[in-house]
């Protein structure tokens, strides 16, 4: 089966102390699929898993993995060595994993492919790639993409290219059967799903997770009024979200709707300032029409009590 719809790749909590906030990890990841998300992504980008050591990479995809088992949703897991690939194959619940495309050191599309055809042939679960050429400095062309779908166990791609570009636009004209195109570029998940793409891989979709995946309904039902009219709202939203590097806003918002107990990330990164949150607090207002005040703590809003996660 093809996949299709919302995945959430989902954000890390940490709690007061600097560990990670494991029940509230466990419960942003029920509410995501109770809002309509057809499956979760542990330790991809969003997540932080950089940031985090062995141990704790471990503790979020047992927590992520018992909601999926326990929900019957699909789960990825980030994981882009032999060694990641391998330890997923005593883990029952992971539909896929989340492969990046292999970053800084420019290998060529027929290095690509060939490290590609590599992991498939050692990972016990299926591979979707991860394409981020502003991120890796590896582009793809559309037929490198079709020789990409056509190695057995390379199920589909995350496709996070900045805009819509030829390539995609080619490949989409004409899509292998069985091969996934889920967005990756949140502010420009309207358009290529317009285009043909079977769902999306959404850091933005922590918030107003029920109009992204009625965005990808609409669209896979041929609704084009109403999909265009929710996709320029939803991409206003993205913009404020991603105002700041990922995610730091998304977690900022998250602690100010009081779902998570902090908004804390881990350096390189620095907590998102209060203007970017002010801003992603309205762009989210204006969708769900529920007022929310950023107090000098940050910990009042409308989804829960301050100062922690909201109770299942």
């Amino acid at each position: 089966m093809t996949l299709s719809g919302l995945h959430v790749p989902l954000i890390t909590p940490f709690d007061d102390s600097g560990a990670v906030a494991a029940d509230a990890l466990e419960a942003l990841a029920h509410r995501t699929l109770d809002d309509g998300a057809a499956g979760l992504v542990a330790l991809g980008t969003t997540g932080e898993p950089s940031a985090l050591d062995d141990a704790e990479r471990r503790r979020v995809v047992d927590v992520v993995a018992g909601v999926c088992r326990q929900r019957s949703a699909r789960l990825l897991v980030g994981a882009d060595t032999v060694a990641a690939l391998r330890a997923l194959g005593d883990r029952p619940e992971v539909t896929a994993a989340l492969c990046l495309v292999p970053p800084f050191v420019r290998p060529g599309e027929e290095g690509v492919l060939a490290h590609f055809a590599h992991l498939a042939r050692v990972s016990p679960v299926p591979l979707v790639a991860y394409h981020v050429p502003y991120r890796t400095g590896q582009s793809l062309s559309a037929d490198a993409l079709r020789r990409l779908a056509a190695i057995p166990g390379v199920v589909g791609v995350k496709y996070a290219v900045g805009g819509i570009d030829g390539d995609v636009v080619a490949f989409l004209a004409d899509p292998p059967a069985g091969f996934a195109v889920l967005g990756g570029d949140d502010v420009f998940l309207s358009p290529l799903l317009a285009l043909g793409a079977h769902g999306g891989i959404l850091s933005s979709a922590h918030l107003a997770t029920d109009r992204f995946a009625e965005l990808i309904m609409l669209w896979r039902g041929g609704q084009t009024v109403p999909a265009r009219q929710l996709g320029h709202r939803l991409a206003t939203l993205s913009a404020a979200l991603f105002a700041g590097p990922n995610p730091t806003v998304v977690k900022a918002v998250l602690h100010a709707r009081g779902r998570i107990p902090t908004p804390a990330v881990r350096l390189p990164l620095l907590p998102a300032g209060p203007d970017a949150t002010r801003a992603a607090l309205r762009r989210l207002d204006d969708l769900d029409g529920v007022g929310t005040s950023v107090g000098g703590t940050g910990r009042v809003g409308s989804d829960g009590d301050a100062g922690g996660p909201r109770e299942r």
